[in-house]
């Protein structure tokens, strides 16, 4: 449509973090950073790594920065995982400083899968066991106290409470911490919200201000925050950059880095390809509600996560591209 409109002399104006979008439409970009224009720009005469560049204000080094970690014990391991209409006999396990990327197509159950994984719902049948012992989480609080948290893939509508502070948004998760023979320690409180907002690079101008009025980055950091004052050992991310500019995303990635560099892990969902391979130590395949396939960081390719998402697929089955 874009390219029709172009071919009839309609001028376009085209807003987007996408990168490839972007040079693929654009023949001139603009590049705007706090408020200030940076400068326009021929596609044809800049890089993507440019543009980046002046986009955030500084040189982002590697788009993918995973550091080496030893991978350590099982902490997690899930078998025979069914709840019916949403996935079928799905097994996987994790270990500590590792990050586990789980791909599929639109409907092919990863969330679904979380869900249960946090207490959310629960499954029909099978086990999740979590450092050899079988567990049943009846509810996300008893995930919690196991040392779990789920960074939602809809942050406005169950990661955040749009109309409340960043700072009580930081804490809901954790207000036991701040609370003492049944009072609220507001220092205390006030201190690690401090902390969390500082560790993060949360832009915030006062942490009393409306999470709602937040970037779509500093949300996320938001929610972040709020897990990481509760400790866990296992974070699951639902598409963690998900409609977040560049620069966000960068400090994302070195959050979720440093926190498995601490000995926990992490399971990452991701419709991004470059995204998964990137971050994943392995990637876990679904395809119509059943895992297809495991693949390890040196036999990482698109063309065989492409292959593995398809490899269950039926006519009619209700998966669909992101």
């Amino acid at each position: 449509l874009i390219g029709k409109l172009k071919s009839q002399n309609v001028g376009i104006i085209y807003t987007s973090h996408k990168m490839d979008e972007i040079f693929q439409i654009a023949d001139e970009i603009s590049v705007l950073r706090d408020g200030c224009m940076i400068g326009t720009y021929e596609s044809e005469k800049i890089t993507e790594e440019d543009l980046i560049r002046k986009m955030v204000g500084r040189d982002l080094g590697e788009q993918f920065p995973k550091m080496n970690v030893k991978i350590g014990e099982e902490i997690l391991s899930v078998k025979n995982l069914t709840l019916k209409g949403q996935y079928e006999d799905v097994s996987f396990h994790l270990h500590r400083g590792e990050i586990l990327g789980m791909v599929g197509l639109v409907g092919a159950g990863r969330t679904e899968i979380m869900r249960s994984l946090f207490g959310i719902t629960q499954p029909d049948s099978g086990d999740i066991l979590l450092k050899g012992k079988k567990v049943v989480f009846r509810n996300p609080r008893e995930a919690m106290n196991h040392g779990l948290a789920y960074v939602t893939e809809d942050r406005k509508g169950e990661g955040l409470i749009l109309p409340m502070s960043v700072e009580k948004n930081i804490t809901i998760a954790a207000l036991a911490q701040f609370a003492e023979k049944g009072f609220l320690l507001r220092d205390r409180e006030s201190k690690v919200v401090e902390e969390q907002i500082a560790n993060l690079n949360i832009k915030v101008a006062r942490k009393a201000q409306s999470v709602k009025s937040l970037s779509g980055g500093n949300q996320q950091k938001v929610v972040i925050a709020k897990w990481m004052i509760a400790r866990p050992m296992i974070l699951i991310f639902d598409e963690p950059t998900r409609g977040i500019d560049v620069g966000a995303k960068a400090e994302i990635y070195k959050i979720m880095c440093d926190f498995v560099s601490k000995g926990n892990a992490i399971i990452m969902i991701s419709s991004e390809m470059p995204e998964a391979m990137g971050m994943s130590d392995r990637i876990l395949v679904l395809s119509n509600h059943r895992v297809s396939g495991e693949i390890r960081k040196e036999e990482f390719s698109e063309e065989r996560l492409a292959t593995l998402q398809f490899k269950y697929m039926q006519k009619g089955s209700g998966e669909g591209i992101a």
